[in-house]
């Protein structure tokens, strides 16, 4: 599913919880509808490692909620049903990193999908904030499984220290992507360090800083996971 027909599942779901609940179709005259086309968005979010902040899967259960008696009115109704699908469909709508393969680190992984899921619930510039630190203990823990001291020497002969990522990364690329064939490689890879590294700290953190941040973070240790033959068939 591709980023337009999961916005367009969710505005279709969207449109449906107002719809009935504001006079218009019966629910069991949608509902099964209603059921698999949220099934559809639910897995689809579920593949891309977003959290569903959709509590009704069932066009009952939303009605149990609406005629609780705290949503007397239409508007009342219309606002709550924005507030549940606007800043999801917000999101996928200015983008939202892909599925990420496991790289069989599991702290890594570990580490991957909750900065996504971050990245998915933040709002606020302390929250982005929250996130480009997160990329940063992603980029140690991914370090500390790939460096090797004996094996990837630094550029300046500095021995780094467990939470040096940057430069026990740097090693790790110039001795896994070595060669003349390989030069582009590694130009992605350390221009991806460097764009994550400078967004883990940025003082005035917004969605589009801590979306690169975890582009940039996850484009790293993809790279590394790959060089290391972690995604070898």
């Amino acid at each position: 599913m591709t980023d337009a027909e999961l916005v367009r599942a969710l505005d279709d779901l969207r449109n449906t919880m107002v719809a009935v609940a504001t006079g218009g179709p019966r629910i069991d005259d949608v509902n099964d509808k209603f059921r698999r086309n949220y099934e559809a968005a639910s897995s689809e979010l579920a593949r891309r490692r977003i959290e569903n902040p959709l509590p009704y899967g069932d066009l009952w259960d939303w009605y149990g909620r609406w005629s609780s008696g705290d949503l007397p009115s239409y508007q009342s109704r219309r606002a709550i049903v924005a507030e549940m699908f606007n800043p999801l469909m917000s999101l996928i709508s200015k983008g939202r990193t892909e599925v990420f393969e496991p790289t069989g680190w599991a702290r890594v992984d570990r580490t991957v999908g909750e900065l996504r899921d971050r990245l998915a619930s933040a709002s606020a510039e302390e929250q982005f904030q929250a996130v480009g630190l997160l990329c940063r203990e992603a980029l140690i823990s991914a370090a500390q499984s790939a460096y090797v001291p004996e094996k990837h020497p630094s550029r300046d002969g500095v021995t780094p220290s467990a939470t040096d990522a940057k430069r026990q990364l740097e090693a790790y690329i110039d001795v896994e992507l070595t060669g003349g064939a390989n030069e582009e490689a590694r130009k992605h890879a350390r221009s991806a360090l460097d764009l994550s590294a400078a967004l883990q700290h940025k003082r005035t953190a917004s969605f589009r800083d801590a979306a690169m941040c975890v582009e940039a973070t996850t484009a790293v240790i993809n790279i590394i996971a790959i060089a290391g033959g972690r995604r070898d068939p």
